[in-house]
């Protein structure tokens, strides 16, 4: 059963936010996050090809990141960020799914009925 959160919609990607920002905190197994949001954190080949020390450091990024703006987060939802290392942009974004990960989330402000997958890619990979 599918319960509707009766959220204004400030209020609503407030909270989106604040979960995006508790599940990117938790993906390095962060103990103080331990109510963050379930979901999947996945890297693209080309992310991958950069090898294991590049792969930390930007997961390391990923996890600190909060240089959100009005042109980078229009809708408030900390949901994507652009990275520089090494001289090469890398991107990521986080994407809310249903439980069984199949469908967009019907509910996505709702922890319980929300996944998220965070994606980190090259922006030729997009």
């Amino acid at each position: 059963m599918t319960t509707r959160l009766d959220l204004d919609p400030v209020q609503e990607a407030a909270r989106i936010a604040a979960q995006n920002d508790a599940f990117r905190n938790s993906i390095l197994g962060n103990p103080s996050v331990a109510d963050a949001p379930q979901g999947q954190f996945v890297m693209t080949c080309g992310v991958a090809a950069l090898g294991p020390d590049a792969q930390l450091e930007l997961t390391r990024r990923v996890a600190a990141f909060d240089a959100f703006n009005a042109d980078s987060d229009p809708q408030g939802l900390h949901e994507m960020g652009v990275i520089e290392f090494n001289g090469t942009k890398v991107w990521f974004k986080i994407d809310l799914y249903d439980v069984d990960y199949q469908y967009g989330s019907p509910e996505p402000s709702d922890p319980k009925q929300t996944r998220r997958v965070l994606t980190l890619l090259l922006p030729s990979e997009y």
